[in-house]
């Protein structure tokens, strides 16, 4: 459950990201040399890290929060 609104929320950032920078990269197209402003390589590269470590942070919590005896909590709170 945790995971799964994570992947949302990445897939969510990441789309308005994509749209955001290729708004971006073509009007600051004059000043990229070397490049293309939509380089689907660096898109790419840089979707993955943000994804994957997204997944990291969700993840590691979940894992912790599973390992949790659900009578203690209840009985913490």
């Amino acid at each position: 459950m945790i995971l799964r609104s994570g992947v949302f929320l990445l897939l969510f950032g990441v789309s308005i990201g994509c749209v955001l920078a290729l708004a971006v990269g073509w009007t600051m197209r004059s000043l990229l040399f070397g490049i293309h402003p939509a380089d689907p390589l660096t898109f790419a590269a840089v979707g993955f890290l943000l994804g994957s470590s997204a997944i990291l942070a969700c993840y590691i919590p979940a894992r912790r929060a599973m390992r949790v005896d659900p009578m203690i909590a209840l009985r913490y709170e």
